[in-house]
């Protein structure tokens, strides 16, 4: 399975220094829910909707599973559910709240991008929210699903996050 899609031509059209297509050596986790997300599209140029995905498909991966609505006019992002993981890392449940409310200094690029694109878009990086916890990098991945096949109004996503040797914090 290629999980680099078109780098060259997805980098032209991607906002998000953030935003970078999905590497080969991604962590387990992302591969696996990557090659599940695509698994559930129902032909190569179709997305998959919500109605496709299933959680006992993937019970070990729901902790580190955060799900975001996307609305339009305007464009906006909330929290539709949130794993709890990423909520002990968070220091909050943010389910249901709009991302611009609730982090008031969020850069919803890399949303955007894979909104227009349609493709997945994945960051390993340094931790920003809450650099002072115990994690010291995040590897995550965000990919669009769409209850029509074409018009993304969700966003699946998976963070993992590491400690500062490295290694996964399996927590939640």
């Amino acid at each position: 399975m290629q999980m680099a899609v078109r780098r060259d031509e997805m980098d032209k059209k991607r906002r998000s220094s953030d935003s970078l297509p999905i590497p080969q050596e991604c962590h387990p986790k992302v591969r696996r829910i990557v090659e599940y997300w695509e698994s559930k599209r129902p032909a190569p140029d179709v997305l998959p909707g919500r109605q496709h995905l299933d959680p006992v498909d993937i019970p070990d991966l729901l902790s580190n599973v955060w799900l975001i609505d996307v609305t339009r006019d305007p464009l906006r992002f909330r929290f539709r559910l949130i794993g709890t993981a990423v909520v002990e890392y968070a220091g909050e449940d943010n389910t249901g709240k709009w991302f611009d409310e609730a982090l008031p200094n969020f850069d919803p690029g890399v949303f955007i991008d894979v909104v227009e694109t349609h493709e997945p878009s994945w960051t390993r990086s340094a931790s920003r929210m809450r650099p002072y916890k115990e994690y010291r990098e995040l590897d995550r991945v965000r990919m669009p699903l769409a209850r029509d096949g074409k018009t993304v109004d969700m966003i699946l996503c998976l963070t993992v996050f590491f400690d500062k040797e490295g290694k996964e914090i399996k927590k939640g």
